[in-house]
């Protein structure tokens, strides 16, 4: 067996940690998410009526209430077990007619889209995905001829180990953590401001170089800025939208145990 120790780099993004979208409203989320999915609100954080922050393993959705907001792509999952996770979408179903809702079992995972159109793909504990619960990648189609440039973008400005081939970009965002990136023919749906967390161990790095090409869209606090656009060589183009939420290892959230169910 070939030793390749390139294999195990994580690069400068060490941990993808969120996805937000807004949603119109808390019972339905917690339907889906808590009851059908089978995760858990954090208890410690964003307790209000206006956000709740949903455990999965050691990421976390976010959901500040707000129009609903449609992730661009796939979000893939791991579960601790798809029969179970069946069994309770079979009961909250009712509580969730007229929506977006509805699952499906496939060859390995079963395919669902939340009650406003997110599709999520979940996949059982011990398969090539790794980990008892968590997200393990997000999905992506982007537009003929983008990958190459996409995969360049995050290894020249952010440090992040990137391949691409066969019209697809895989980025490494953590250990056994991906962004992928899928040419694809359709037209691109509407960005709608949904956007990802990620944690930096060269935080200024990524920085200059973003403020370099004029992408930081803004500055939260010392440990925390954010870009949207994805450029091409030069910051010529725009090869796909998505805003990124950019903390350093020094940011007061990074590493905090979350509370989950494992069943």
């Amino acid at each position: 067996m070939r030793f390749d120790p390139a294999s195990q780099d994580v690069g400068n993004i060490v941990f993808f940690e969120h996805v937000n979208l807004t949603i119109p409203d808390q019972e339905t989320a917690t339907d889906f998410y808590v009851a059908g999915l089978g995760l858990t609100r954090d208890p410690h954080m964003t307790v209000g009526s206006n956000n709740m922050w949903i455990n999965a393993g050691r990421q976390q959705f976010h959901l500040p209430k707000g129009e609903a907001q449609r992730f661009r792509g796939t979000i893939g999952l791991v579960l601790p077990d798809l029969d179970a996770l069946e069994a309770r979408l079979r009961r909250v179903a009712p509580r969730l007619g007229g929506t977006h809702f509805s699952w499906r079992r496939q060859s390995g995972h079963v395919a669902l889209t939340c009650p406003w159109g997110n599709r999520f793909r979940a996949h059982g504990a011990g398969g090539g995905h790794g980990g008892p619960l968590g997200i393990p990648y997000l999905e992506m189609p982007v537009a003929a001829g983008t990958a190459a440039g996409i995969a360049e973008f995050y290894r020249s400005v952010m440090g992040a180990p990137a391949e691409a081939g066969d019209g697809c970009a895989r980025v490494t965002v953590g250990p056994g953590q991906h962004f992928v990136f899928q040419e694809s023919g359709a037209p691109a749906a509407v960005y709608d401001g949904h956007h990802v967390a990620v944690y930096a161990a060269d935080f200024s790095g990524p920085y200059r170089a973003l403020a370099e090409r004029d992408l930081v869209t803004a500055e939260d606090n010392p440990s925390q800025y954010r870009f949207a656009e994805i450029v091409g060589p030069g910051a010529a183009e725009t090869l796909f939208d998505l805003e990124h939420e950019v903390r350093s290892l020094r940011h007061p959230l990074y590493a905090r145990a979350l509370v989950n169910r494992t069943g």
